[in-house]
């Protein structure tokens, strides 16, 4: 090196020192002009996000009681406060971190300049930064600039103004905060890799303990951990741990904290973290495990539809308490199961069940066969098959109740008015480019839309009623009813009042209508393509339920009928609570009168048939007993894709569909018998079947064990009829 050249650098060094002791004394001194204006503000700007930007805390969702089932977050950490950080981790820590820590007030003037020297001359990088330095560091990066890779990348680097910066706010934390306070805030905020942040979680994961209970080898190990917690991970790399653990150890020796004798004797100890991986939930629902899984994600999507975004449900440390009736939701899950098997390829069965009320409409359970997990070939999924508009095959005949209400609203018949029931019927309503109708109908060129039954109607075309009519599903009677109304509007305008909200918004394929998607078909939601102005021969059919919806729901359109009319949203929320026990609202849509109370009892009383001998779900209500008063209603869509059974008590209703899911050829095929249903070329499934073997075989259990029998409300005159109307 040449004299100049050492010259110049010892000149430089030395002004280099001055601007450091100038930085660190500005607090306290002052300064003058622009830059030294907009210097502080910076400072006092970061000192404030500090303040006021709290850092990520894990959300707990719990069920009905207040049992935790699921753990939302981002940063997996479990806060802890001053009086929890033991002396083994506090020593540890210093030792090998800041062993001046209870000497300086926020920087250390020796290592900072030795530092700034080291690197100013070439030498290898230094930090020198004190735990409340590193506790500013650490914020900035896991708080303040979490996601923001810039932001992150100019909190941590290499240059003297942002050490300056960072040696200055930390000089001023340490005016605000005691020396264990900053102990446990840095201790709260920094990283010990795969998402676990602060000893609260690292305690638990590593060794399933707590902050409390560490032990000095185990302290040593954490400790080591913060200078670069992904090489010294010590299940990946136990040897770097372990060597990085003894190294902390030997610097408590060093800082006269740890007996050498007692060192050399925890040196000798196996790591001792948990065996294979951290010992920490899972980040999202998946952690709510096969059964509860499904309640978690309607909890989220719930939640995102009122307002919160997904960042502040994964950070806000939220507590969450759901209406999951745990209990309801596993026989749910068992009888869901028992009748499709959860392998079973191509093949839903859901079952989701709502409290009626007038003031609110809990979601109690909801239920697949399938588990929810991400393992596929253990029949597992993450689609919310019980709460979203995921059944595509339709819901058959279930349909009818929207029908029967409409025309019940409009005058058109009541419950005990007589209804046609002729084996094929043709409508005058709906025109267009249909199917040629059968020789009794109009000429085969007239293009009207046909229809005919499922089965022989013989024994009751003759003194049908409209209660009859619900218990048995013959197709000709409700097309009729629907001709009488005009069009399919009063029944699509009754099928959203009544609680199909998100099924009708949704496109006809199922999806989120986008009106610039290149495909046609998500421009227009169901209510408007099935809407007033559809007159072609194919949308008569709507009372006979070919559309997409979600078994939700359809269980919460019973729901609404017991509950007076009243209409709620099925919400799974019974309270939320901030990370300081504060209540948050969540906003919900209101309750409304969808109906009058009136018209809604008189449906239930039409409805009560089902289950009665000659009604389609009768065969599954014998098989369990089933000997209460219940509204029902089975449904089958063409081709047997799907079918579905709707049905409630006064004091829990829901509904059970099996219908295909993810593929495969053909129809259903239900051989009568628990496990027996798949997929198969030409199906035959009903809702009367699996639907309603499932539907009863809950609802036996839930019922018997907790509550009495109550019987339906009684019809108001106005809906009855007793003639045409």
């Amino acid at each position: 090196m040449r004299k100049a050249d050492g010259l110049f650098k010892l000149i430089g060094l030395c002004l280099l020192a001055g601007v450091l002791v100038a930085g660190m004394l500005f607090p306290v001194a002052g300064a003058a002009g622009v830059m030294s204006n907009q210097a502080s503000e910076t400072v006092e700007k970061t000192s404030s996000d500090l303040a006021d930007i709290p850092p990520p805390l894990v959300t707990t969702v719990t069920d009905s009681t207040g049992k935790p089932i699921a753990t939302l977050y981002d940063q997996y950490r479990l806060p802890i406060t001053p009086d929890q950080v033991n002396e083994a981790m506090k020593w540890a820590l210093v030792s090998v971190e800041d062993k001046r820590f209870y000497d300086h007030h926020g920087v250390d003037w020796q290592g900072t300049l030795r530092a700034a020297v080291s690197n100013s001359t070439g030498a290898d990088t230094q930090g020198a930064s004190t735990l409340t330095q590193q506790y500013t560091k650490n914020y900035l990066i896991n708080v303040v600039y979490r996601g923001d890779p810039v932001g992150q990348k100019k909190a941590q680097e290499q240059s003297i103004a942002r050490k300056l910066k960072e040696a200055r706010i930390a000089i001023q934390l340490e005016t605000k905060l005691s020396k264990q306070q900053i102990l446990a805030g840095y201790l709260n905020i920094v990283e010990f890799s795969r998402q676990i942040f602060g000893i609260g979680a690292a305690a638990h994961a590593y060794f399933n303990t707590t902050p409390e209970k560490l032990t000095v080898p185990q302290a040593a190990l954490l400790a080591g951990l913060v200078n670069n917690p992904i090489n010294n991970d010590p299940w990946k790399h136990p040897d770097k741990a372990t060597a990085r653990r003894n190294l902390v150890l030997d610097r408590m020796v060093e800082n006269k904290k740890l007996a050498k004798a007692d060192a050399d004797r925890f040196k000798g100890e196996p790591l001792g973290v948990v065996p294979d991986f951290p010992a920490k939930p899972a980040a999202n629902c998946i952690g709510a495990g096969t059964e509860n899984g499904f309640f978690c994600q309607y909890v989220e999507d719930y939640l995102l539809k009122s307002g919160m975004t997904k960042d502040q449900l994964y950070t806000g440390g939220y507590t969450i308490k759901t209406t999951l009736d745990e209990r309801a939701n596993h026989e749910a899950k068992v009888s869901a199961e028992t009748q499709v098997k959860k392998t079973q390829p191509y093949v839903a069965n859901t079952l989701s069940l709502v409290k009626p009320g007038k003031n609110r409409h809990e979601v109690v359970a909801l239920a697949a066969n399938r588990d929810y997990g991400q393992d596929q070939d253990a029949g597992q999924t993450t689609y919310a098959l019980p709460a979203g508009v995921y059944n595509t095959g339709g819901a058959g005949s279930t349909y009818k109740i929207f029908t029967s209400a409409a025309a019940l609203e409009k005058g058109v018949a009541g419950i005990y008015s007589p209804v046609q029931v002729p084996d094929t019927y043709t409508s005058h309503v709906f025109t267009g480019g249909g199917k040629s109708c059968p020789a009794t109908g109009p000429p085969l060129n007239s293009k009207w839309y046909c229809v005919g039954n499922a089965g022989d109607y013989s024994r009751i075309a003759q003194g049908a009623t409209l209660q009859t009519a619900l218990a048995t599903s013959p197709n000709t009677a409700f097309v009729e009813l629907e001709d009488r109304l005009g069009s399919t509007a009063p029944g699509i305008d009754m099928a959203k009042r009544l609680g199909m909200r998100e099924t009708m918004a949704s496109t006809t394929g199922g999806g989120t209508v986008d009106p610039n998607s290149s495909d046609a078909s998500k421009h227009k939601s169901q209510a408007e393509v099935y809407g007033p102005d559809a007159r072609s021969p194919g949308y008569g059919a709507f009372t006979l339920g070919f559309s997409p919806l979600s078994g939700l729901e359809l269980g919460n359109v019973a729901a609404t009928i017991l509950s007076g009319g009243v209409w709620c949203p099925p919400t799974p929320i019974a309270g939320v609570t901030d990370r300081n026990g504060k209540p948050v609202p969540v906003k919900e849509a209101p309750c409304e009168q969808a109906v009058p109370e009136g018209l809604a009892n008189t449906l239930a009383v039409g409805m009560s048939k089902d289950d009665q001998p000659g009604g389609t779900s009768a065969g599954a209500a014998s098989a369990v007993g089933w000997d209460r008063p219940i509204i029902g209603k089975t449904g089958t869509t063409q081709g047997n894709v799907s079918a579905t059974f709707v049905g409630g008590t006064p004091q829990l209703a829901g509904a059970a569909m099996t219908f295909k899911f993810g593929g495969g050829q053909g129809g259903i095929c239900d051989g009568n018998a628990p496990g027996s249903v798949r997929v198969c070329p030409t199906g035959n499934i009903f809702g009367g079947k699996a639907p309603a073997r499932t539907w009863f075989g809950a609802m036996k259990n839930i019922m018997d064990a907790s509550q009495p029998r109550m019987e339906l409300p009684a019809p108001d005159p106005q809906y009855m009829g007793g003639g045409a109307r």
